[in-house]
């Protein structure tokens, strides 16, 4: 079993960590004050630095170094966030994450103008800072016991773990002036010494205004590996910074004859932080433990083991059945039962929080806002559903295209909102939620909606429908799918060629999902993509054609009818009679060509994406099936009507059919009978 790479680790931790910073800086623009979102991006910036250097960026730690001193007036709280610092900000981000994936091709240049921009936005208060503290320098001196008295205490295999106690104290100095001294008393002879620990310990005196959060953001990476006392100066004897902490030790006594409450809180404040630090490592020990970084290839080989064991499994349940030896058949039971819990696992280790996909277009939404000049409030909801890897991965260009075409098409200027008496600001919502075996996925704008009329006149230019067709709203808006298909009036970087809605209906089809579209002129547009969980092992309803079977997903299943008389006497009409509501039925043994003449009592399956339903007979309903799928091969790429298939219990394959192109065969072949009814 090979390791992985060392630098790929670090790749995969900065790709996190970016995440992270670019959140905190896009919060920082709509809460400039959040004082805890400048420490979340200071702290993603810091390890950054930290963990390139470690693992030899070394241009990435002496830019994010530059970034970090010229971000630290923000962090100071003496000059605040505005808008244009946070897209400076986001452009350091962006040249520093090349700088990790593709070092080679990232431009000096443009760090450099990066860089140029960031000390522009605080040079101006660089030089009024000396002006203010020759102002203010009475108070200085009023306040000059301010600092802290630090013992620093690492252990003993901190530098086995990377960590350098030296770059602490540099960053520990950054605070403020400091007088560092180190304790000895550890070290011992040199035939005892082990050149890999630390045995050094530190007594420091920072003066520096600076509050206790500060010194635990330079050494809270390290947290687990030290023992830290924090002794105010004000509460610390006036004596040489070389006899700090005996003083402290000392203390009780000491601020007696300044205050005579002083010593008990002098003395419970080098204790407490210890004990605090002693439990924390356990804390964070436990939640090490609970998660593990495992590559997806592991998990996709993982689940094809697994989908084999199924295979497996179903053949020796059909064997069993076959039998008659009980011992045999409560084998196949246990081994049933295992399987199928093995299969639950496996598929629960591959769900990804949809979260973590929401978050990319954050910076999607703020950078088109800024761009097109609109204002738009991004609000998400159901992070917490979860789907598949490999659905999550499908998922990120079809909902690229949608919030663009939200943004470009849907959301009106600041303008045209306020004369239909809107709020300046639009808004997107980007919404998952589980729907049985399926999970929705809606992008809703605040809009002016589809303008029918104009895809209409559209549809007819390119002539995709015949000027005056009779057709419902619905149908026209699905010209806005067709390949080529565009309402701009103009191409730009955004729209105009028409290759984007039609990407999302092909690819969130091979992903056995539909979509449906619904719109209020006026008051916005809502996109729902309905997606299965995964794509690896699905319930599926096993029916017999002729002598071939085949599978229907189960989650696409409604309902199970027999064909009756009057159902078989209406054969040129092909329409079902369901509770009083006609369904168009599509027979499998004419679409698939099976020779032979069908049975007496012959089944309807009634399938359904989104509102449409339509009945698919068969000659038997066997029942329900684990599917693991297998795709096609690149020569049955022209075969629409199945979407993969999949190996039976007693070794025959069976294909699964595509349940979106079965209902758009349906409704072609309605659309026709209709009009030649008509004529």
């Amino acid at each position: 079993m090979s390791s992985m790479d060392p630098t790929e680790i670090f790749r995969q931790e900065a790709s996190e960590l970016f995440e992270t910073l670019e959140g905190a800086l896009l919060d920082l623009g709509l809460r400039p004050d959040d004082r805890e979102l400048v420490d979340s991006a200071f702290r993603a910036l810091h390890t950054i630095k930290g963990s390139g250097a470690m693992f030899g960026f070394d241009k990435v730690a002496a830019f994010t170094h530059e970034f970090e001193t010229a971000f630290e007036l923000v962090r100071k709280g003496e000059i605040k966030p505005t808008q244009e610092l946070i897209a400076v900000a986001l452009a350091a981000k962006d040249y520093i994450r090349a700088l990790i994936e593709a070092p080679d091709d990232a431009d000096s240049i443009i760090g450099d103008a990066i860089l140029d921009d960031l000390k522009r936005f605080v040079s101006p208060v660089e030089q009024v800072l000396p002006v203010e503290s020759n102002v203010d320098a009475p108070p200085v001196s009023e306040s000059r016991p301010a600092g802290w008295q630090l013992r620093l205490e690492f252990e003993s295999h901190i530098l086995r773990n990377g960590s350098n106690p030296l770059d602490l104290l540099d960053d520990l100095c950054k605070l403020g002036p400091c007088f560092v001294v180190p304790v000895t008393d550890g070290v011992p002879l040199l035939d005892e010494l082990e050149p890999e620990d630390c045995y050094l310990k530190w007594d420091v005196t920072l003066h520096s205004g600076c509050d206790k959060d500060a010194i635990d953001d330079v050494f809270m990476f390290v947290q687990d590996e030290m023992k830290l006392t924090l002794v105010p100066l004000a509460q610390v004897e006036r004596a040489a910074p070389a006899l700090a902490l005996p003083v402290v030790e000392a203390e009780p006594a000491a601020p007696a004859a300044v205050l005579a409450a002083a010593p008990v809180p002098a003395a419970a404040e080098p204790a407490t932080p210890p004990e605090r630090k002693r439990e924390e490592p356990k804390r964070t020990e436990e939640r090490g433990i609970a998660t593990v970084r495992v590559q997806a290839e592991r998990l996709d080989e993982l689940m094809d083991r697994v989908g084999e064991l199924v295979i497996a499994q179903a053949r020796l349940s059909q064997l069993a059945a076959a039998g008659s030896d009980l011992s045999i058949k409560m084998i196949a039971e246990e081994i049933e039962r295992l399987a199928g819990s093995l299969r639950d696992t496996t598929m629960g280790a591959r769900m990804v929080p949809i979260g973590s996909l929401f978050g990319r277009f954050r910076r999607l939404v703020h950078d088109l806002s800024r761009d097109l000049g609109k204002p738009v409030e991004f609000v998400t909801s159901g992070e917490d559903t979860e789907l598949d890897k490999t659905m999550i991965e499908c998922l990120a260009d079809p909902l690229v295209h949608l919030i663009r075409n939200a943004i470009d098409h849907g959301i009106e200027d600041s303008e045209a909102r306020t004369a239909s008496g809107k709020t300046e600001q639009g808004r997107i919502e980007l919404q998952a939620v589980h729907s049985g075996a399926q999970v929705l996925v809606t992008v809703k704008d605040n809009g002016g909606g589809l303008n029918t009329a104009r895809i209409r006149a559209k549809a007819e230019e390119q002539g995709l429908i015949a000027p005056g067709a009779a057709m419902s709203d619905h149908e026209i808006h699905q010209f806005l799918f067709h390949p080529g298909f565009s309402t701009a009036q103009t191409i730009s970087a955004l729209s105009g060629r028409g290759v984007g809605m039609d990407v999302v209906k092909r690819t969130i089809e091979n992903m056995r999902g539909s979509i449906d579209l619904s719109t209020k002129p006026g008051e916005g547009t809502n996109v729902t993509l309905r997606l299965p969980l995964t794509l690896a092992i699905i319930e599926g309803l096993l029916i017999r054609v002729g002598e071939g079977r085949y599978i229907i997903p189960l989650p696409a299943v409604e309902e199970c009818v027999e064909l009756t008389a009057d159902d078989e006497r209406s054969r040129g009409r092909n329409f079902l009679n369901v509770r009083g509501n006609l369904v168009p039925f599509l027979r499998l043994r004419d679409i698939l060509d099976v020779p032979g003449v069908p049975g007496q009592h012959q089944k309807t399956i009634i399938i359904s994406t989104g509102e449409t339903r339509v009945g698919l007979v068969a000659d038997q309903i066997i029942g329900n099936h684990q599917t693991v799928i297998k795709s096609l091969s690149k020569l049955h790429s022209d075969v629409t009507i199945f979407s993969g298939a999949t190996i039976l219990g007693d070794g025959t394959a069976a294909l699964i059919l595509d349940v979106v192109q079965l209902v758009a065969l349906a409704q072609s072949r309605a659309e026709k009978q209709q009009m030649s009814e008509a004529a």
